[in-house]
């Protein structure tokens, strides 16, 4: 009898299991299998990289977009690498793992240093052209520099400061980053123009770490250490909106004259509100647009005119639009 009940219970759980694993067969492998389309192989014509400071900056999205559209016209494959935060070891690192992938042409931010240069050079070897964008590097083996004549862009910010400020001003200046070359640039540029002109003073200069915080803490410092601040100048394209946030926070009725740099949309509507005066504008879509244009061009021939120089001018409220600034919701 006892046997009986042991056969029976062994029966049923016999049949509880089978009736398990064929459900399983049937329906549980749309819980483990992750289903991948399959989609016909697309051939491009080249393989580019963009290899961009800073990964989701608002700056560098520009950049990309034009790329994106330049290489989507041409049948071009480009692939966007970039830091999550800027950091020029891992720039480095990615340019060493583009160019250990042969991919058909790299454009890159110059970086300074000695390693930039040889790995310029291991490119240059195995026939992968390099132009830098934003920033370069002269000294490197690069083929084309594309992007704003860094240089100029600080005279146009010395120039503005000259023309509409009136007896003597103590300048603060917020930048970037300090190992940044078109940052160092920027601010060589603006030197020159203010040098001999007695009544323009440099008091310190303070780096934002290229964030709109890093900005307001650097302004915050400044103002604190140098109340006598009149000016305050910031080189990279999130520091106007920082040098605000800061100067609202520790002289909030203080009246400066703000130069800041770069076309982003909180930066116009600033210049609306008559809270920054004027910005130095460069023109990151058609650094995009141009480098993949430039790039096509140099898998076949060489380019004579190694530096290609896009826009830059000063924008100030007057030279706005009704949709470029004041919309903002």
């Amino acid at each position: 009898m006892k046997t009986n009940s042991k056969l029976f219970i062994y029966t049923c759980c016999g049949v509880i299991f089978f009736i398990s694993f064929i459900g399983m067969l049937m329906y549980g492998y749309k819980t483990f299998y992750i289903e991948t389309k399959s989609e016909p192989h697309k051939t491009y014509k080249y393989h580019f990289a963009l290899i961009a400071e800073e990964s989701d900056n608002d700056y560098w999205q520009l950049i990309k977009r034009g790329a994106k559209e330049a290489a989507k016209q041409n049948d071009i494959y480009i692939e966007y690498v970039a830091p999550e935060k800027a950091d020029n070891e891992k720039m480095l690192k990615l340019l060493d793992r583009m160019i250990s992938a042969n991919v058909d042409g790299i454009v890159v931010q110059g970086i300074k240093g000695e390693r930039f240069v040889n790995l310029v050079h291991k490119a240059t070897e195995k026939g992968i052209p390099i132009i830098t964008i934003d920033t370069d590097v002269k000294s490197s083996e690069r083929k084309v520099y594309v992007g704003t004549d860094n240089f100029l862009a600080g005279k146009l910010a010395g120039q503005a400061l000259l023309k509409n400020t009136t007896g003597e001003q103590y300048v603060g200046i917020v930048t970037g980053r300090f190992d940044a070359l078109n940052q160092r640039e920027r601010i060589a540029g603006f030197k020159q123009t203010i040098a001999g002109n007695d009544r323009i003073h440099i008091v310190d200069t303070k780096e934002s770490n290229i964030t709109v915080v890093g900005a307001s803490q650097a302004t915050y410092s400044l103002l604190k250490q140098y109340p006598k601040i009149t000016a305050l100048f910031g080189t990279s394209s999130l520091d106007g909106v920082g040098i605000i946030d800061g100067l609202e926070e520790i002289a909030p009725n203080k009246n400066l004259y703000i130069v800041a740099f770069d076309l982003l949309q909180e930066t116009l509507n600033l210049i609306k509100e008559g809270k920054v005066d004027v910005t130095i504008a460069q023109y990151p879509e058609e650094m995009g647009s141009k480098a993949v244009s430039i790039m096509i061009k140099l898998q076949d021939n060489d380019i004579l005119e190694n530096r290609q120089y896009t826009g830059t001018k000063i924008i100030e409220k007057k030279d706005l639009l009704p949709d470029q600034a004041g919309d903002a919701k």
